[in-house]
């Protein structure tokens, strides 16, 4: 009578609260939850770290709401609620990395009275047990309590022999949060046992303390790879075994295009600063207009032309290169470029793009020329079918006819575009950077 009576209660819970389920284990009844998997929050993401927890045991959360912050493989994301209730425990603490998708991360319960019935809930309570004997794994006998070489003094309680002492000091444990134990192991830097609870803030204390007492006997250090490296290794790896590149350099003279640039600024008064990178993504979105072979990817199958031109930047962050994208560039005037690329650089800098500001470019530029650098050659970032390597432009003596001397001074650029040979021939990049050169050395074209 009483089984039926508990049976009948979570029927009709489970009827009341339809979107939450029941467990029953080893014949204890949990209220009606919910585990709470980790998602697939960009389209390459395989595994992902947990950078913090945004609400805590006991708090109630709304549909929408961001429980926690996920290092994905590309950027740290806010993972919202899909449903409403209270966080009845959390399964996977902070700074856990190289979660798997599908992993439960927390359960959420729909009443607050019932989260303490989740304080000794585990991840694999629900899991269906093995249908048969042979199914599941052979139990290991229990081992032999062996008596201790040194019995403890009697009638001392436990309590008296650990009041006086820190529980740090006792066991020789480090004291600290999940997240500063990863970036420490990020850092590379030595956890010292202490009486109270390290957090990230200690962190550069510590290891500013560390340098200055104890000289590294060490002749390296070794760097933990982060998600998002991991994923930028495999991709530049793929692309250059994959792909059959090859390059073309050309030099642009940019005395016009750096006069009309300090025009436009003089004129905007302080309210914005073009920089040069706005005319080269100008110049480039504007070009894909003359040569659109050059806006396409390679889809095994069939090569696949696009009608919008949307650049990805390269932009570099301490966890390595991301690309956001200014979407239809070639329809958007310098000062809106200008702004969106500010934005952009920011987001990818703090970790907070999402997916859909940094996937689905069709053409990408990397500029190192703010560095210093003349020249050089970048990796196509596919599919697209090419990628722009932008140097720093330098005053060099160019031929001149109408120069008394035959030459004159110039502002020169030299750009070098990589194209992928299965989708843009030779003849039609060079055409391509024509394009391109003409846009620059004529700036009053762009406005055509």
């Amino acid at each position: 009578m009483l089984a039926r009576s508990v049976f009948s209660l979570v029927r009709s819970s489970a009827a009341y609260y339809p979107r939450f389920s029941v467990r029953l284990m080893s014949g204890v009844v949990r209220p009606p939850h919910s585990k709470m998997a980790l998602p697939a929050l960009s389209p390459t993401m395989e595994t992902g770290t947990i950078v913090s927890w945004e609400k805590k045991e006991g708090e109630e959360v709304a549909d929408g709401d961001v429980i926690a912050r996920i290092e994905t493989d590309k950027a740290i994301m806010e993972w919202e609620a899909a449903e409403s209730g209270y966080v009845a425990k959390i399964l996977v603490p902070e700074g856990s990395k190289d979660i798997k998708l599908g992993t439960p991360l927390c359960v959420i319960t729909p009443e607050e009275s019932d989260v303490a019935a989740f304080a000794d809930f585990t991840p694999t309570e629900g899991t269906p047990a093995p249908s048969s004997a042979a199914d599941a794994a052979p139990s290991s006998p229990a081992p032999v309590p062996t008596p201790s070489s040194t019995p403890a003094p009697p009638n001392v309680p436990a309590a008296a022999t650990t009041a006086s002492t820190p529980a740090a000091t006792q066991t020789g444990r480090v004291l600290a949060s999940p997240l500063a134990k990863r970036v420490a192991a990020e850092r590379g830097i030595a956890l010292p046992v202490t009486s109270r609870r390290i957090r990230v803030g200690d962190l550069d204390s510590i290891a500013a303390s560390a340098t200055a007492t104890a000289p590294s006997t060490s002749r390296f250090t070794d760097i933990p790879l982060t998600n998002m490296r991991k994923v930028i290794a495999r991709r530049l790896v793929e692309s250059k075994q994959s792909i059959p590149h090859y390059y073309l350099t050309l030099d642009i003279h940019m005395d016009k295009v750096l006069a009309v640039r300090a025009d436009l600024n003089a004129s905007l008064a302080g309210k914005a600063k073009l920089s040069v990178n706005d005319f080269v993504i100008k110049a480039a979105a504007l070009a894909m207009h003359k040569v659109p072979e050059v806006n396409s990817s390679w889809q095994e199958s069939f090569i696949r032309q696009y009608n919008n031109v949307d650049i990805s930047v390269a932009v570099a962050t301490p966890e390595g290169l991301i690309t956001p994208i200014v979407f239809d560039a070639d329809r958007k005037g310098l000062g809106a470029i200008n702004e969106d690329v500010l934005q952009l650089a920011e987001k990818a800098k703090s970790n907070t793009l999402q997916p859909q500001e940094f996937q689905g470019g069709t053409f990408t530029i990397s500029n190192l020329g703010m560095f210093g650098i003349k020249s050089f050659t970048a990796i196509i970032n596919p599919p697209q079918a090419c990628i722009l390597a932008v140097g720093g432009s330098e005053k060099r003596l160019v031929p001149d006819e109408s120069s008394p001397s035959g030459y004159r001074p110039a502002q020169v650029m030299s750009v070098t575009l990589s194209c992928d040979h299965r989708v843009v021939d030779g003849a039609v990049g060079a055409q391509w950077l024509a394009a391109f050169r003409k846009n620059l050395e004529e700036p009053s074209t762009m406005l055509l």
